[in-house]
This record gives structure tokens, C-alpha cells and sequence, in this order.
């Protein structure tokens, strides 16, 4: 059979260059209206028992270049398993070599999260006692942003997930979050719901999501740069969730991220924005430190330089919301997961995954019933 790739489907991109053989010469398609890429997803066929070499030409000029060295691809034959693929990047060329055992096979910057799956997630979560569903309002291409509501105490919690459409283990990180939640038997989960009522965006972004973009929204917007002025006709999507919030106040929130080029999780506070008070940076520092002594999963050594006294950038939600929320003693943060691994725990087969993200989503929440 002759190869054959296409990328016609939820999330796919990529663009043919040329094939010869069972070589293929590839390029990312760039976020409409954007300059930002990286994120690919795309199916190859007609090569089973045959290696298969896809050289990707313009990861150079991609938007985090940083993040191809030491990276692997993800594949999968049945788009639910989702394993490393031999990986080198030399000259700005990422090239992929793999030899199939079906028909088809899958090949992604990470394994994908399907607005699909996200539909079944909300209704699955929807469904069981004592949670809601909200839709706070539409995107540009007319999808709902869902948020799912549960818990009666005082403490309001904000968790909210994908504003960068491309970072897809922060919806599995949901998926592991979720379903802890809604465990009757679960002390965590319990805990959290007699003292926190609980505010979960699972996608910030379906419609980067669905158009497989890395980074940005219909319009080519990057959300975490709109949190200080969301506008309907640029962010609708920042907009409808940062109204919500002002209606309910938060006391603590987490912004889940993926980082392409940094080994290993790890998390992003707020310091340097002009209303920041000793007792928010004391809070925050030690459910970084308690989360790391939890599990090998996450560490504190690795991560991004802190902001100097004055200068934080507020249009990024963790810290606009710090700043905006500290007359409640608003603890707010950016959780990181890897597209490469977690280096200190590697894992040669599947490097980070769905698997472990979701486990860190519900690592995050046992750190937090401790300080609730």
C-alpha cells in the first residue's frame, strides 16, 4: 500500500510537503491568525510491518524551539495508548521513525484530549450527586465554556485547565481531578466538598482545542495574556470565567499549563504583583513544598524565574487573580506538566502521560485538603 497522512479530524494538523516511499516530508501549521505553532496531530496509513520516517521541516521557527531536544513523540495504533516513538531533532528538523503493526497509526505532540472526550467528561462529572453544569458563555466559534460546580463551604476554589489548546495533559490532569471529586468514598473529595465549593473549567479553549492550534483561540489570541482587559469580540472565553469569579470571590486557584521545553513539573506563583502580602507567599511556598514531598512527580528546583517586586505581569490569570482577590487572601497559581518528561522519574516508555497526569491531579487535591 502506498503511505498516506491526513489530519482532517478534532484536533489534527499538518500539513504534506511531499512523500517518497515511506518518507514523508511534513510541516506544523501555524494557530490561525498566529504566528504560534508546535502542536501536531495526524494519522499515517498504509505502511504496516514498514518503518516509516516523517521529517517535520519547520520545527526550527516553531514557537518554543527549546522544546525539541530530548523530545519524543507520542504514537498510538488505537488512539488510547500512547507510547514514545524514536525522536531526534538536528538542523530545525524533528524526525520521527516508527514501524507500524496495523494499518493505521497516530502520532501527536502529546497524547490528544478530543473535544469529545472533554463532552463525555462534563456529563459523566455532571452527572453524579450534587454537581452542576454551567455554560458561562461561548466562544468565538460558538462552543460552550463549560464549568462544572460542586461543594457547599465557604472556601471558593477556582481550577481551570487548556487555556493553551496544544497543552492537553492539563485536561487529563482535569480528568484525574474530576473523578476523585465525585468519589463518595474518598476522603480527599469529602473533605473539600464540606469546606470548599468548587468551580472546574475543564477547556478554556475548545476552540483551539478543536482547530488544533497550540496557543492561541479562533481569533489567534494567547487567553493568558488577556486576563487584565478580556474583551467579547478577542476573549469571550477569558471574559465570561473572570466575570464569574468576580460574582463568587476566590480564595485559591490553579491554572494548569504544559510546558514544552523544562523536564519535569513543577509550578509558577505570583510574586511581584502590587498587592501581595507575606501570608499569600507563606501559603503558596508551602503547598509547593508539601506536593513535592507527596510524590516524585513534581519538584521545586526546576521552573520559571520569579518576577521582581512590582513587576508581575497581570495579564496572566495567576497573577491577576492573586492581585485582584488579595483582600481574600487569594493564593493563586500556574501547575506545569512536561511534554518531555518528568526527568527526576522518567519513564522510558511513555515519557509524561495521560496516566500520570491524571495522578497529579489528584496528588494537587490532597495538598490542598490539607491547607482548606
Amino acid at each position: 500500500m502506498t503511505l498516506s497522512i491526513s489530519a482532517g479530524f478534532d484536533s489534527g494538523n499538518i500539513h504534506v510537503l511531499s512523500i517518497e516511499g515511506d518518507t514523508a516530508q511534513l510541516e506544523i501549521r501555524k494557530d490561525a491568525h498566529s504566528d504560534f505553532y508546535q502542536w501536531f496531530h495526524f494519522r499515517v496509513a498504509g505502511t504496516k510491518g514498514r518503518e516509516v520516517t516523517l521529517n517535520i521541516a519547520n520545527c526550527g521557527a516553531s514557537a518554543y524551539p527549546g522544546g525539541w531536544p530530548a523530545y519524543r513523540a507520542r504514537v498510538s495504533e488505537d488512539r488510547t495508548d500512547w507510547r514514545c516513538a524514536e525522536t531526534s531533532y538536528a538542523d530545525g528538523v524533528l524526525t520521527i521513525r516508527y514501524t507500524p503493526a496495523s494499518d493505521h497509526v497516530w502520532f501527536a505532540y502529546f497524547a490528544p484530549y478530543s473535544m469529545e472526550r472533554h463532552h463525555d467528561l462534563v456529563q459523566r462529572i455532571a452527572a453524579a450527586p450534587g454537581v452542576s453544569a454551567h455554560a458561562l458563555g461561548q466562544t468565538l466559534d460558538g462552543r460552550p465554556i463549560d464549568m462544572l460546580r460542586m461543594g457547599n463551604g465557604p472556601t471558593q476554589v477556582w481550577l481551570y485547565a487548556r487555556q493553551h489548546p496544544g497543552e492537553t495533559m492539563a485536561e487529563w490532569w482535569m480528568e484525574g481531578a474530576l473523578e476523585r471529586l465525585i468519589d463518595p468514598a474518598d476522603p480527599v473529595a469529602r473533605h473539600l466538598r464540606d469546606r470548599c465549593t468548587l468551580h472546574i473549567v475543564p477547556n478554556m479553549n475548545p476552540d483551539g482545542s478543536a482547530r488544533g492550534h497550540l496557543r492561541t483561540n479562533a481569533a489567534g489570541v494567547n487567553l493568558n495574556r488577556e486576563w487584565a482587559t478580556p474583551s467579547l469580540e478577542k476573549s469571550p472565553e477569558v471574559l465570561c470565567v473572570r466575570d464569574e469569579m468576580d460574582r463568587t470571590g476566590v480564595h485559591w486557584a490553579m491554572d494548569v499549563h504544559g510546558d514544552e521545553a523544562i523536564p519535569a513539573n513543577f509550578i509558577a506563583g505570583f510574586e511581584g504583583i502590587p498587592n501581595w502580602t507575606d501570608d499569600q507567599g507563606t501559603r503558596f511556598y508551602a503547598y509547593r513544598e508539601a506536593l513535592a514531598e507527596l510524590t516524585p512527580d513534581f519538584q521545586t528546583v526546576l521552573g520559571y524565574p520569579k518576577s521582581a517586586p512590582g513587576k508581575a505581569n497581570l495579564t496572566m490569570s495567576t497573577n491577576q487573580l492573586a492581585n485582584r482577590f488579595a483582600h481574600l487572601g487569594c493564593v493563586s497559581m500556574t501547575l506545569e506538566m512536561p511534554f518531555k518528561d518528568h526527568d527526576s522519574n522518567a519513564d522510558s516508555e511513555r515519557a509524561w502521560s495521560p496516566q500520570r497526569s491524571k495522578q497529579l491531579g489528584r496528588d494537587c487535591l490532597a495538598i490542598l485538603a490539607r491547607q482548606i
